[in-house]
């Protein structure tokens, strides 16, 4: 058996070595695109109609492009000590890059991707092939209802990646689905959001006073500019009911290629500026881009 899957795995590469151009397919959410990345040999981008939606490099899974996944990534190097396995929900799965980036920092961990696009999983597993050592779990349903499955206190960390085109659905926005989240958390476990906005930034204010209302301990990061409400961009978003590594997140925040800031405490509550809580009767789709914006 360790032959042949030796022999698979060097037929995948010799498959994603002799492709140079773009592939494509037609799922469920609209046109799947996957891009070379000509500057990393084995590496991808997928686009969904469009939009620029993950980065993957199947030679190291460990390097994350994206501006809004490296953050995604410091939130999963600080979940817990450095190697420890963890056990992880991923709501939308995208091409895999956050599921793949912890096999490959946290081995032995346990994850469950919910992605209720299936043509898309098959997609993104027959073109950029997940490591058949590695535990994770991939259900094709709706993420708050693929949530809904989640053991209670079972998981060390969720991490919420959820785009229909490029906006988030709205009932993934209100309290009633962060205390689905919150249920599925162990205690001190972690829940991480990436999250979309423009000026005025009223739905970035009211994802943090929702979370505010479930959770004691929030963190977000962002680019400056965005912080400041001069452009369209993503947002991270931590919570937890411990105290998180804040220190230690703005540091490495702070030292990205393209550099961004957290807050949390006080001037976090003090940018919210008290918007309200979203619950599952008003909340909405997270705003559309404006055109233009990943031209």
């Amino acid at each position: 058996m360790a032959r042949r899957g030796a022999a698979q795995g060097a037929g995948d590469r010799r498959r994603s070595e002799r492709r140079q151009e773009t592939v494509s397919a037609t799922v469920d959410g609209g046109l799947a695109e996957l891009v070379p990345d000509r500057e990393r040999p084995r590496a991808w981008t997928l686009l969904m109609d469009g939009a620029p939606q993950s980065h993957v490099d199947l030679d190291d899974p460990s390097y994350l492009s994206f501006e809004y996944q490296r953050r995604l990534g410091h939130v999963i190097d600080l979940a817990a000590p450095p190697g420890r396995p963890l056990q992880v929900v991923h709501l939308g799965g995208g091409a895999f890059t956050l599921a793949r980036y912890v096999a490959a920092s946290r081995p032995r961990s346990t994850q469950q991707v919910v992605e209720i696009d299936a043509a898309l999983v098959q997609f993104v597993r027959r073109e950029l092939p997940l490591d058949p050592q590695a535990r994770i779990r991939v259900r094709s349903v709706d993420a708050r209802a693929g949530l809904a499955k989640v053991p209670d206190g079972w998981a060390d960390l969720v991490v919420a990646d959820v785009f229909s085109g490029a906006r988030t659905p709205a009932h993934l926005t209100s309290a009633e689905f962060l205390a689905e989240v919150r249920r599925a958390l162990r205690p001190g476990g972690q829940y991480a959001a990436n999250l979309a906005d423009g000026p005025p930034l009223a739905h970035l204010r009211g994802q943090i006073a929702t979370a505010a209302s479930l959770f004691p301990e929030l963190a977000l990061a962002a680019d400056p500019t965005v912080w400041r409400g001069r452009r369209f961009g993503n947002a991270v978003l931590v919570a937890s009911d411990l105290p998180l590594a804040v220190a230690e997140l703005t540091r490495r925040v702070a030292s990205d290629p393209h550099p961004g800031r957290v807050e949390h405490g006080r001037a976090l509550a003090d940018f919210t500026g008290g918007a309200a809580v979203v619950t599952d009767a008003g909340a909405k789709a997270s705003p559309a881009p404006p055109p233009g914006t990943f031209i």
